[in-house]
């Protein structure tokens, strides 16, 4: 495990489908984090907030949906924006309606596999994620 040292502690959540294709946000141009990159849904833990608390609150606050399932697979210390940063992040199987699903955050989303994500503007940290993300996701998928 990470050390929790870090002055921001922030929660990430990547849906998949069964194709193994992941959901990225496209950040809006006016955010104070990271404009115009492609990144994770997610975000601040509030006091008082477990991490798995606060995936939940932000799935429902950036997409309107209920995580059902959420697996928290690692955690890690980054810098953003010379910000030491703790991240949990957490995946889950999405095998619903994707038309359900409502941005509620960014200028836009999409569904990628890990080759569509390489002309995506993202931070490099990110991309590791990523690969992380899709080897969880071969060795697990249904």
């Amino acid at each position: 495990m990470c050390s929790t040292q870090a002055t921001h502690k922030v929660v990430v959540v990547i849906l998949y489908d069964e194709n193994g294709n992941m959901l990225l946000q496209h950040r809006s141009e006016d955010t104070p984090r990271l404009p115009g990159y492609w990144a994770f849904f997610g975000g601040a833990i509030d006091a008082g907030e477990t991490p798995c608390e606060a995936v939940r609150r932000e799935a429902y606050e950036e997409l309107d949906y209920v995580l059902q399932e959420p697996e928290c697979i690692f955690e890690q210390d980054v810098v953003v924006n010379n910000q030491d940063v703790h991240m949990w992040v957490f995946v889950e199987y999405f095998s619903g309606d994707k038309n359900s699903l409502k941005l509620q955050e960014g200028q836009g989303w999409g569904w990628y596999t890990l080759e569509d994500t390489q002309p995506l503007k993202m931070i490099d940290h990110d991309r590791v994620i990523l690969e992380k993300i899709f080897c969880h996701i071969q060795t697990t998928r249904i």
